[in-house]
């Protein structure tokens, strides 16, 4: 098994991109879980998502930017995204990464840029979810959104928060007053034990505690996991308390137990697939297995399930 440092030195070798990709295990993987790197290409696989009867959310790949150009690139690059579902009909919204938009350079900036996005996501009433990245800018990220939210509606943006924090309750309870559509997750990136939980019974447990006080709000949420027990601890809870598939949407990553997010549509379940694209790939591949190796083997072993 790899270490971290090493996958964490490799993400940073984007020389190494075009090398690793001739090797036909890692050309598969990435294919398998990244949808290309343009938005054509992208969407194809959200085409044939659409067929399998679920939606999509495009996201770009490009976290970390650390120049205003690069900041306003992706800016446009997101409102091409929202004309270009427009054009073709496609059941898809957009999830944006604040550090995409210059949240590590001024979060005067990231606010601005995300909200112009937010504003083309209006003009064609469509939907923007902001997500949730590493704990260092959690509050940067809940403070942005909270702005976003009080400018537009319910509707229109979103918001993303992550089960290992131990925060994330109270944060859900303060998000709902406003109130917010929230996609539930339970986090991928590796975090200090005096932040988030360091043991998986309690992440998922608290997945639970938070997923039964979203799907009681009343608002449209997503409840994002590939997580048996979590799809059916989730399942089983609407059912007690009368709640309507309609009512909540089931979200997956991209190429991940495709025939679980296959098998919960054709249940009468409204799933979401997560649609990652871009040239900027490789170090997105390889920071996710970075930020948690065991992630190496999650991977591997969704990508033999199908």
């Amino acid at each position: 098994m790899l270490t971290r440092s090493a996958l964490i030195y490799l993400s940073r070798q984007e020389g190494l991109k075009e090398f690793a990709a001739r090797f036909g295990l890692f050309k598969k993987l990435t294919t398998r879980f990244i949808a290309g790197e343009s938005i054509d290409q992208a969407i194809v696989a959200i085409r044939e998502i659409n067929a399998s009867g679920c939606s999509a959310s495009f996201d770009h790949l490009n976290e970390g930017v650390q120049s205003v150009a690069g900041a306003e690139a992706e800016v446009r690059e997101y409102q091409t995204v929202l004309s270009k579902i427009d054009e073709t009909g496609i059941d898809s919204n957009v999830s944006i990464k604040l550090t995409q938009f210059g949240l590590e350079i001024d979060p005067e900036l990231a606010y601005r840029n995300a909200r112009r996005v937010v504003e083309e996501a209006v003009r064609r009433k469509n939907f923007v979810r902001v997500d949730m990245e590493g704990s260092n800018v959690t509050q940067a990220t809940i403070d942005i959104f909270k702005r976003l939210r009080s400018e537009f509606g319910l509707n229109d943006v979103g918001i993303v928060v992550q089960s290992y924090l131990y925060r994330t309750m109270d944060d859900v309870k303060d998000l709902l007053k406003i109130p917010a559509r929230i996609r539930l997750c339970k986090g991928a990136y590796d975090e200090p034990a005096d932040v988030a939980y360091p043991d998986k019974k309690d992440v998922d447990d608290n997945y639970v505690r938070v997923m039964q006080v979203l799907l009681s709000s009343g608002v449209y949420h997503g409840i994002a996991t590939h997580d048996p027990k979590m799809i059916d601890a989730t399942i089983d809870y609407a059912q007690r308390q009368d709640i309507g598939k309609d009512a909540f949407e089931f979200q997956m990553l991209y190429g991940i137990r495709r025939d679980l997010q296959e098998q919960l549509a054709r249940d009468g379940g409204r799933m979401r697939v997560y649609v990652p694209y871009g040239k900027h790939w490789y170090p997105y591949f390889m920071r996710r297995l970075a930020e948690r190796p065991a992630n190496i083997w999650f991977v591997l072993k969704n990508f033999l399930k199908g």
